[in-house]
């Protein structure tokens, strides 16, 4: 297995920090969890039950087991979904919960379990849909989302080498039985793509997503100014929709291509009822969208002066952030 240690000292830097591990039974969350442990790094679990498998349960009752053993505290979410756009209504259930425990227990970090497969899954599933190298590039190492920092230790580490390391250990671990489902999307690059080429590949393919990451931090340097939950940037760029595309996966929405030529089309457009992209003639803004905000008779005339897009508007005077400066 690669020592992710040689070229990250992320593991010394998580035993600064408190953190909270997303936790699932299966083989990537499981192998996490042991590392942590074999590193002496102090965390806690979170699970979240669908109850749409019966292996479920024994998932849950294997993480209180766990927590138990490790003296760790684990947080329980059972919840219910339809069976329409699943894959997403769970990642939202699952990132709000998240976020809910680790504002309330004052966390740092989330730990999670992404690994190589998973990067170049989502390369893939980017690509079919003509995605420049800011989303390519995927998701990365370390991820600031709101109050808190994402951590994917397992980032350079492909499934096998995970099962390996498992298997070395003689711990236990289980399988999800959806993730060979062929109706999910992920599936079927996992199999028809990822898993083959990471077979002959991988080395290869974790140098290329290095340059990618280092690419895409070039690109997205400076290109935006952030105050709060705000993003601002000016239009002076060749592709503007990338970089929204870009400042949107900090609040977890991947933009579905119906989305993306709505924002290309309308000044002002709220994306998946949580977040207001606005223009200008001279810039582009993205925060919080909140609705039937009551606002003062003088800052809605600042504003129209400013020519503040007007689903941006709630969340300058609800933050009290004046643009003055910035837009002039």
């Amino acid at each position: 297995m690669p020592q992710l240690q040689e070229k990250s000292n992320i593991w010394e830097d998580l035993k600064k920090t408190k953190n909270l591990l997303a936790f699932s039974g299966g083989v990537d969350s499981s192998a996490l969890f042991f590392m942590l442990v074999e590193k002496d790094i102090e965390f806690d679990i979170a699970i979240v039950d669908y109850g749409v498998r019966e292996a479920s349960k024994d998932e849950v009752a294997y993480a209180k087991e766990l927590a138990k053993i490790y003296k760790k505290r684990v947080f329980l979410k059972s919840v219910k979904l339809k069976s329409s756009n699943f894959e997403k209504n769970a990642r939202d259930e699952r990132y709000s919960f998240f976020t809910e425990i680790i504002e309330e227990n004052s966390y740092d970090t989330l730990l999670t379990a992404h690994h190589l497969g998973d990067k170049l899954e989502w390369f893939f599933m980017m690509f079919v849909r003509g995605a420049g190298a800011v989303e390519l590039s995927g998701f990365s190492l370390r991820e600031i989302y709101k109050s808190y920092q994402i951590i994917r230790p397992l980032i350079d580490y492909t499934k096998e080498e995970l099962l390996e390391y498992l298997k070395c250990k003689n711990e236990k671990y289980f399988i999800d039985e959806s993730n060979f489902d062929k109706k999910y999307e992920r599936n079927y690059f996992r199999e028809s793509f990822s898993e083959p080429l990471l077979g002959k590949y991988k080395d290869g393919i974790r140098r290329s997503f290095e340059a990618l990451e280092k690419d895409k931090e070039i690109l997205v340097k400076n290109s935006y100014k952030k105050i709060k939950e705000l993003y601002i940037f000016e239009r002076d760029m060749t592709d503007e929709i990338r970089l929204v595309a870009k400042i949107l996966k900090f609040f977890k929405i991947v933009l579905s291509k119906a989305q993306r030529e709505e924002i290309e089309k309308n000044d002002n457009v709220v994306i998946s009822g949580k977040v207001a992209v606005g223009k200008n003639e001279k810039f582009i803004f993205v925060a919080p969208y909140f609705k039937d905000i009551v606002m003062t008779k003088e800052f809605r005339e600042k504003c129209r002066v400013l020519k503040i897009p007007l689903h941006i508007r709630s969340y300058l005077f609800l933050e009290d952030i004046d643009l003055k400066e910035e837009l002039n």
